[in-house]
């Protein structure tokens, strides 16, 4: 079995370990336009060696955006100002990837320390999209899309992915989990549907198949495509695991390469007891009946913890967000705990407690 600095290779991209960054919503863009922060943010888990750093969800439209202050993609200069961050990364032999997104009912919200949570038009915000005009708790009734605007939003990840090559992406994961557009599609929770995108499963999930179709006709064959799902809906009416790895088993036939593996977000009350590694188990259930790699993601914060989860068999990876906020350099110190010597920045190399 492998461990958590051994290497991983998904088509022709070699991650150099399983320690990889969670995408992580800053609220620092300026009208879809990433800032000096990003910069600041993403590189700083560049120089801590880790396998694989994710950056945050970004609209494939400015609608698509979770608030007024998250990226969006539709633009050129806006994919493009991450090409600096890219190579940077890459000159560490650090691979990057961005999340494609679309916030569907849960968008249009002011930054999560503002005094209320809806921004006005007038603050920059708009009327939310979804499968069906079913608010999400607190917030707009959203617009119900009509088939054909479905279709102009397929091509819009395509696009959005095109422009994620261009600058410089190792790879691209649509973001199809926590209650945003896609989930909002197949969970029954969310989707009222009686046409050919809602009731059956085979309906609920045609959105998600036909952008994963779009997108894998656009990117590079050498290019790793990823998906994060929620695998559960944490209810007995909503999505389930069973679901999710049915689910799988058909975007591995579509040549998606790596299922992010998390849960909830599509019901505000969901009965969620999040305890270290609390999602672990769906993506072992994923891996093991779909056949297909998966990301571990959910209070993975020690070591021994995450070296557990690959070692044994429950994903491939394991992907961090708070842990990596409280140490940038969370890989470095994991594997000297761990006792393995991985490559750090040179300027760095002094810090070293192994020889």
């Amino acid at each position: 079995m492998a461990n958590l600095f051994d290497p991983l290779k998904l088509r022709s991209v070699t991650f150099q370990n399983r320690v990889w960054v969670s995408p992580m919503c800053q609220y620092s863009a300026n009208d879809g336009l990433i800032s000096p922060w990003h910069h600041g943010h993403l590189m700083a888990f560049a120089t801590g060696a880790p396998g694989l750093v994710m950056a945050e969800a970004s609209g494939v439209v400015m609608e698509g955006r979770i608030s007024i202050g998250c990226p969006s993609l539709e633009s050129d200069e806006k994919v493009s100002a991450f090409k600096p961050i890219n190579d940077f990364a890459k000159s560490l032999n650090v691979k990057m990837g961005i999340q494609l997104a679309h916030a569907g009912r849960k968008a249009s919200t002011m930054l999560p320390w503002d005094d209320h949570r809806i921004a006005s038009l007038e603050e920059g915000g708009w009327i939310p999209v979804s499968s069906s005009p079913l608010a999400y708790h607190g917030m707009l009734e959203p617009h119900e899309l009509t088939v054909a605007e479905i279709a102009e939003l397929v091509k819009a990840f395509a696009s959005a992915a095109k422009r994620s090559v261009a600058a410089g992406f190792d790879l691209v994961e649509i973001h199809a989990a926590h209650g945003y557009l896609f989930h909002q599609f197949y969970s029954p929770l969310s989707n009222q549907r009686s046409d050919n995108y809602g009731g059956s499963f085979e309906n609920r999930i045609r959105f998600l198949l036909e952008t994963i179709k779009a997108v894998r006709s656009v990117i590079p064959d050498s290019m790793p495509l990823f998906v994060r799902i929620s695998a559960s809906d944490w209810v007995e009416q909503g999505w389930s695991i069973e679901e999710s790895i049915e689910l799988s088993q058909l975007m591995k036939e579509l040549g998606v390469d790596l299922v992010d593996v998390s849960s909830g977000g599509n019901l505000h009350n969901a009965p969620i007891k999040a305890v270290p590694g609390f999602q672990v188990p769906f993506a072992q259930a994923i891996r093991q009946g779909a056949d297909i790699p998966t990301s571990a993601v959910g209070l993975i914060t020690g070591a021994k913890q995450a070296d557990e989860i690959i070692s044994s068999g429950k994903a491939d990876a394991v992907f961090l967000a708070r842990a990596m906020i409280r140490n940038p350099r969370w890989a470095m110190a994991a594997a000297e705990e761990l006792g393995v010597k991985i490559d750090w920045p040179l300027q760095f190399d002094r810090g070293r407690t192994l020889t």
